[in-house]
């Protein structure tokens, strides 16, 4: 119980707008830590975006999440890369030659193709309990 006669410090700057208490972070459980890292990896078949936001949200609150959304940006990012050079060098050769500008565009849906088969192995190696590490990927987060 609390003393009914407890003195409350004043405020030191009295009408003045107080700055909002923030809760600390709530570490995840290690279900909920397995599910986001391996989320992560899924979320590479909508580009790079969903494990952007996943290693941004839950980095502090569960280690396998930290290292395993890094893990699938940076293959997003390396694949981004990849895809945009195989599209503009299409895009340039479509113009100088019609036959190898089509082909480097089978090529950027075969690498599409590529990076679904990849998400979905990380997605379920992490899954299962596994780490997963892309066969090709910088490392520009660390």
């Amino acid at each position: 119980m609390s003393d009914p006669n407890a003195q409350v410090p004043p405020d030191p700057n009295p009408g003045q707008p107080q700055p909002p208490s923030y809760a600390t972070v709530t570490p995840l459980t290690a279900a909920e830590d397995r599910q986001w890292a391996s989320f992560a990896h899924l979320g590479g078949i909508l580009w790079f975006l969903p494990s952007l936001i996943i290693w941004l949200v839950f980095r502090e609150r569960g280690r396998l999440t930290d290292v395993e959304a890094k893990e699938a940006l940076n293959f997003q990012i390396t694949f981004l890369i990849v895809y945009f050079a195989v599209f503009f060098l299409g895009t340039f050769l479509a113009i100088v030659t019609f036959g190898i500008g089509i082909l480097f565009s089978f090529l950027g849906f075969a690498l599409w193709i590529v990076n679904v088969v990849f998400s979905i192995l990380g997605f379920t190696t992490v899954k299962n309990g596994g780490n997963y590490r892309y066969p090709i990927s910088l490392r520009l987060i660390k």
